[in-house]
């Protein structure tokens, strides 16, 4: 007989548990759900109050006998699972599975898993909180009705195989909403002067003062005038101002602002930042990583202030409690932060190292004192021009917090650096050194990367901790947003200086429009958007997708009853979908773009069965259309009819190469050489699908053939031993495994490779 049984969700959480619990203790794991709602149909009985048809997944069919099994035989059974709701559900659901008694069944939170909160659990089990339960069974069966009802509509209305949910279509919305600003945005220029004076003729860097007229200049011929005007001035400092500040730290982590944050340093994903933390979670190194409170314990408190005395000094100590400001703040439990605030780092992988020394950084300097600076403004006249120019600085008296971490913004320019101003007065005479009138375009509303994304998402109130991240997996895995980066177009901007008295003017290039990992909407995903917008207003509605989940909040404090909620949506949602479908009208994004200049056939773009085409002629009188597929980085309602000509001129033939056609195409991985039945990728920026000869087509064939010549050390039939970006390694059934350090790649048998390899296999399935 077991004394004690205790069920966690995932293996590694159940490994870190059992150091801390004795003998009379045995820890499993119920990985993750043990059930959901029916696939087949829609798995809830709307006619009997909602009530949900559950059933046992057959990959977890194993999970479940042994947990059976393992419950029969144990005096008292304690259910663990993640204190959120979420977990609660699984609770929920594993008593219900488990045949065990609700009343009796001791339900454990913890929001760090060390010795003393799992002692501390275990001295205070509770029931499990029907509440958070039935809050989370709402959110499961709205979310399954809004997709299980509109699919069916999408399909008829839209494109066979679409679907629809409830929070992904709004952010959806959003990226759409983005995109469509920038297409409508009408980039204006206009000219910038900035000068570098100093207090004396000559003098070096200690008297330099970097300022910026406080008027811009529409166009360069006005820009040239002012700079002529500059030549001839004198110059002088007509105000000083100095004033003390302070920067106070920010706050410890919540699961939105350690997205952000390591998406900006670390340049995580979102779905990979709750990866590495999930991994720092469970190995008992951070608290709990789905929160949205800034609110740390005592003893956190206490454990930091030590720290930063015994480090930096007690000048350096300021102990703050924050309150949390996001809209709908739910669970009162930690904010994410070290489980030991006196551990600086921690073992792991590398991601793992950083992520964790982030959170520790952020804790640590939440209990900082505020740093201390002094702000100087200088303002300089011009005797014969009322333009001032003005010039601020900032100095770092004491650097508090700033010793630890500072935090990083969503600003895509490097403007924001103050420089130090040496000490002037007012009346001091300045002469210029140079002063540069630059040409300066206005940008368009920036797009959202998923840290962004998650930000907006958290100030209109939609979505929770645990939501965030699926939301944004989902909507890049239907194909409605792809997380791309861009190149950019080149661009000439004019550059008016003036030094020693002589004006003179250059041309220089820049690239301008190019994105790092940005959210891009794909055609499939603007036409759903639209047909939602227009045929459930409502479902796409940021303040009622805001008021459902304020709704579930209450659910969970016991304050609306769940299905009563349910039923208030679902009434006035179905005669929407069923007024949908009566509906003859059917998108097809379809634009006719103009005619085709030499044979006056019609030329128009839609959305084909395999995605966006464009389309010449048509099948009036017999006709036979011809299709050529967009470019990734083609929208239906932007491309132009030259853009579109242009797509039919790829495939193109290069002629032919020992016995084999040359072939340029652009396929879903960009522009290729077709050769011989093999693919070769066109280089980035070098090659041009519409402009490449046959003698660079054999050049790239040649390099790709030596390439993967020198990435082959051995071939052993279906276990392959390859040259990678990092190194040696072994690939079988299309898994890659590494090779031990020290070990001699090139003298490697089959067997010891398969041997490497076994090794590997059996590591993994410990740790699943």
């Amino acid at each position: 007989m077991i004394e004690n049984l205790v069920i966690v969700e995932s293996p590694a959480k159940a490994k870190t548990i059992e150091k801390y619990l004795g003998k009379d203790f045995r820890v499993v794991s119920s990985f993750g759900h043990i059930r959901d709602l029916k696939k087949k149909n829609l798995g809830i009985d709307i006619e009997n109050d909602f009530a949900p048809e559950y059933e046992i997944p057959k990959e977890k069919a194993k999970v479940v006998g042994e947990l059976r099994k393992a419950s029969a035989e144990s005096k008292i059974v304690w259910i663990a699972s993640d204190e959120d709701r979420e977990g609660e559900a699984i609770a929920w659901h594993l008593a219900c599975v488990l045949n065990l008694d609700l009343e009796t069944t001791r339900r454990i939170v913890f929001h760090e898993i060390t010795h003393d909160a799992i002692t501390n659990a275990i001295m205070n089990p509770r029931n499990v909180d029907m509440n958070l339960v039935h809050s989370q069974q709402a959110r499961r069966i709205l979310d399954r009705i809004v997709g299980f009802e509109i699919s069916p509509v999408l399909w008829k209305k839209v494109q066979p195989a679409l679907s629809a949910g409830r929070v992904q279509s709004v952010a959806v919305r959003l990226i759409v909403e983005r995109e469509r600003d920038i297409i409508a945005f009408k980039s204006e220029s206009s000219f910038r002067v900035n000068g570098i004076f100093s207090t004396e003729k000559g003098t070096g860097e200690n008297s330099i003062i970097k300022a910026e007229a406080v008027k811009k200049f529409p166009d360069e011929n006005e820009a040239g005038k002012f700079l002529e005007l500059c030549a001839a001035s004198l110059y002088k400092v007509s105000a000083v101002t100095v004033k003390p500040g302070t920067r106070s730290p920010a706050p410890p982590f919540t699961t939105s602002t350690l997205q952000q944050e390591a998406y900006r340093k670390l340049g995580f994903s979102v779905s990979q930042t709750m990866a590495v933390a999930q991994k720092l979670y469970e190995g008992g190194k951070i608290t709990y990583m789905r929160t949205d409170s800034t609110n740390l314990s005592k003893l956190a408190l206490a454990k930091s202030r030590e720290v930063i005395v015994a480090e930096y000094g007690e000048k350096y100590s300021k102990t703050r409690q924050f309150r949390t400001k996001s809209k709908g703040a739910q669970e009162a439990h930690e904010a994410i932060r070290p489980a030991y605030p006196d551990v600086s780092s921690v073992s792991g992988n590398q991601n793992e190292k950083r992520l964790y020394e982030l959170i520790w950084k952020r804790t640590i300097a939440s209990q900082m004192a505020d740093a201390e600076v002094e702000r100087t403004t200088i303002s300089i006249e011009m005797n014969n021009s009322p333009v001032l120019f003005s010039a601020t600085g900032e100095v770092v008296k004491f650097d508090g917090f700033l010793k630890v971490y500072t935090e990083s913004t969503d600003s895509e320019n490097g403007d924001d650096e103050k420089s130090i101003i040496p000490p002037v007065k007012t009346g001091m005479p300045l002469f210029y050194e140079t002063i540069t009138a630059t040409q300066k375009y206005t940008a368009p509303p920036p797009r959202y990367t998923e840290a962004s994304l998650v930000k907006k998402l958290e100030e209109l109130g939609i979505g929770r901790p645990s939501t965030y991240a699926p939301t944004i997996s989902t909507i890049q895995k239907r194909g409605y947003v792809m997380r791309e980066d861009r190149p950019g177009e080149k661009r000439q901007i004019r550059i008016i200086s003036l030094s020693k008295g002589k004006l003179s003017v250059t041309a220089k290039t820049e690239v301008a429009g190019k994105e790092k990992s940005k959210l891009f909407p794909q055609d499939i995903g603007m036409m759903v958007s639209d047909y939602l917008v227009e045929n459930f207003p409502e479902i796409v509605d940021y303040n009622f997708t805001a008021e459902v989940e304020e709704q579930f909040d209450r659910i969970a404090e016991g304050k609306l009853k769940w299905t009563v909620m349910l039923e208030k949506f679902y009434n006035p949602f179905h005669k929407t979908i069923e007024s949908a479908l009566e509906k003859k009208v059917r998108k097809t994004g379809s634009r006719l773009l103009g005619t085709h200049p030499e044979t006056g056939e019609p030329v128009s773009v839609k959305m084909g069965r395999f995605g966006p085409v464009a389309q010449i002629g048509d099948t009036d009188n017999g006709g036979k259309p011809r299709f050529a597929s967009l470019a990734k980085d083609q929208l239906l309602e932007t491309i132009t009819l030259e853009e579109a000509l242009n797509l039919f001129r790829l495939p193109r033939s290069l002629g032919m190469h020992e016995g084999s056609e040359l072939v340029v195409g652009i396929g879903r991985f960009g522009p290729y050489v077709r050769y011989a039945g093999k693919f070769f990728s066109l280089k980035k920026g070098v090659d041009d699908p519409y402009t490449i000869e046959a003698g660079r087509a054999v050049e790239l064939i040649r390099e790709k053939g030596e390439s993967d010549r020198k990435k082959v050390i051995k071939d052993f039939g279906e276990i392959q031993l390859l040259n990678g970006r990092y190194g040696p390694y072994i690939t079988k059934d299309k898994k890659n495994y590494r090779i031990p350090k020290g070990t001699n790649a090139e003298k490697l048998t089959r067997e010891e490779c398969a041997a490497i390899i076994e090794k590997a296999e059996k590591t993994r399935k410990s740790t699943d």
